[in-house]
């Protein structure tokens, strides 16, 4: 008589929380306020303003958009509060700042909302591996926002995981 071999990770009570499956999908872009001023460098209000307000932005529509200058140009305070006034109309979510501020934006505004009701009193593993950079300091907020409801938390994968806090009794 053969034995049955059970997994014993599928029939475990451990809940896998991905960031990379959970992350939403909309693109992400990149808006390099360079593009619109004279040689990359100088802001001249009127034709700025002009650039800005002739420039297809709907290229953008429904996505997340990280505003940047790739050049060492000073830029006045209200030029990006402009370029934010037409991006608003398109665009799911923006930042001033990289595209990995960006990330860490998007990933810390879902674990604010994350239901934690789901995850009360039970393991939790928070998978490591992903083919996506997941940036560290969404991990850190998501433990942050986990610990107080949960009864441990790990991190890796359900079979090869990490202990990280175990509640006491």
């Amino acid at each position: 008589m053969e034995e049955q071999i059970v997994n014993r990770v599928k029939s475990s009570k451990l809940i896998t929380i991905d960031l990379q499956e959970l992350n939403p999908k909309n693109p992400r872009s990149e808006f390099d306020i360079s593009i619109l001023l004279d040689n990359g460098m100088i802001l001249r209000e009127k034709e700025f303003r002009e650039k800005v307000k002739n420039f297809n932005w709907n290229q953008f529509s429904n996505h997340y958009v990280a505003i940047v200058c790739k050049t060492n140009a000073i830029i006045p305070a209200w030029a990006p509060l402009l370029i934010c006034t037409y991006l608003s109309e398109f665009s799911k979510k923006f930042v001033l700042g990289t595209l990995e501020e960006l990330e860490n934006y998007i990933l810390n505004e879902f674990i604010s909302n994350l239901d934690l009701l789901e995850y009360k009193d039970k393991p939790i593993v928070i998978k490591g591996c992903s083919e996506k950079n997941i940036p560290d300091n969404a991990l850190v907020q998501l433990i942050q926002r986990l610990k107080p409801v949960v009864k441990s938390i790990f991190y890796g994968e359900a079979c090869s995981s990490v202990p990280l806090y175990k509640r006491r009794k």
